[in-house]
């Protein structure tokens, strides 16, 4: 069976105080070492908006130094994805140098090469992508667009031969917007992305990233993923599952659901946690009641 990783995209919001974490913090408090307890996978939302630095790379690798199954997912900064610029080297060798420490201590999930919706399938937009994949062909490498002019079988291929992870993402559908799916382009690594489904405030002019993303996910809902999930398991060694709902740590929540449906493992839930999401006393209800897994046969 596959490895299975979930965690929350980023973990450096002031919501989250009160909700994720305590409003009371001893001196040694540090977010990072707090949600390893919890979650096997972080996302790295820095990287997007800035270089990395090689010594906060490290930083992040000897704070997750006792969790041996702790992994980290990194995006490519924008330069590379949204602004579009002529993609110059001095970055390239500066991303990669500011990872290292990653890599190098085999903390390093992937590299996530993040696209806009207006990132539509086209011969410039298919040049820029074998671009990219040439410049880090020796990493290990997602993508995520959400056109559905990119849902295309002979597109797939070209990711499996360039062995790059389909990401599959969870977004509002609306219009040209990709749908949900099940795709493993790589033997390796499958890529699950949760971004909500807030059709109100997805596209509305002037919606902040805090509206955007404001949602919590169904029982239902989730149970959806959970399938996808299973299949993606069987095509690839690990599958790294990111929950991008972040508003007031509705990531945090909706992810220690779905490690719960698909481990069956007894895990901890955040007291502040517990108390803003209620629906999460289930998960504790069920630890009482005893385990099952959700990949083995069972009758519901």
């Amino acid at each position: 069976m596959s490895r299975i990783y979930i965690g929350t995209a980023g973990w450096s919001y002031r919501d989250w105080e009160g909700s994720v974490y305590p409003r009371r913090r001893p001196a040694s408090f540090h977010a990072l070492v707090f949600l390893a307890r919890f979650i096997n996978l972080i996302e790295i939302n820095s990287t997007f908006y800035r270089l990395p630095v090689y010594r906060t790379s490290l930083s992040w690798t000897k704070r997750v130094a006792d969790r041996k199954d702790f992994l980290f997912a990194v995006k490519l900064y924008q330069a590379f994805t949204h602004q579009r610029e002529p993609i110059r080297q001095r970055d390239i060798d500066a991303f990669k140098l500011g990872i290292d420490p990653l890599r190098s201590h085999e903390r390093l999930a992937a590299v996530l090469m993040q696209f806009p919706w207006s990132f539509a399938r086209s011969p410039a937009n298919l040049e820029h992508l074998e671009r990219l994949f040439r410049s880090f062909a020796d990493y290990p490498l997602a993508l995520e667009v959400r056109h559905a002019s990119w849902n295309r079988p002979d597109f797939f291929q070209t990711l499996a031969k360039r062995r790059v992870s389909f990401c599959n993402i969870d977004q509002p559908v609306i219009g040209k917007s990709l749908a949900p799916s099940a795709v493993s382009t790589d033997p390796e690594t499958a890529y699950v992305r949760l971004h909500g489904r807030n059709r109100k405030n997805w596209f509305r002019k002037g919606a902040g990233r805090d509206a955007r993303y404001d949602y919590l996910y169904a029982d239902d809902e989730l149970d959806e993923w959970v399938n996808r999930i299973r299949r993606l398991g069987e095509k690839s060694g690990k599958v790294l599952v990111v929950t991008n709902n972040h508003y007031r740590g509705q990531a945090l929540a909706n992810a220690l659901q779905l490690k719960n449906k698909i481990t069956g493992e007894k895990l901890d839930i955040p007291v502040d946690l517990l108390k803003s999401f209620p629906v999460l006393e289930r998960i504790v209800k069920k630890i009482r009641q005893g385990q099952f897994d959700l990949f083995a046969d069972r009758e519901e």
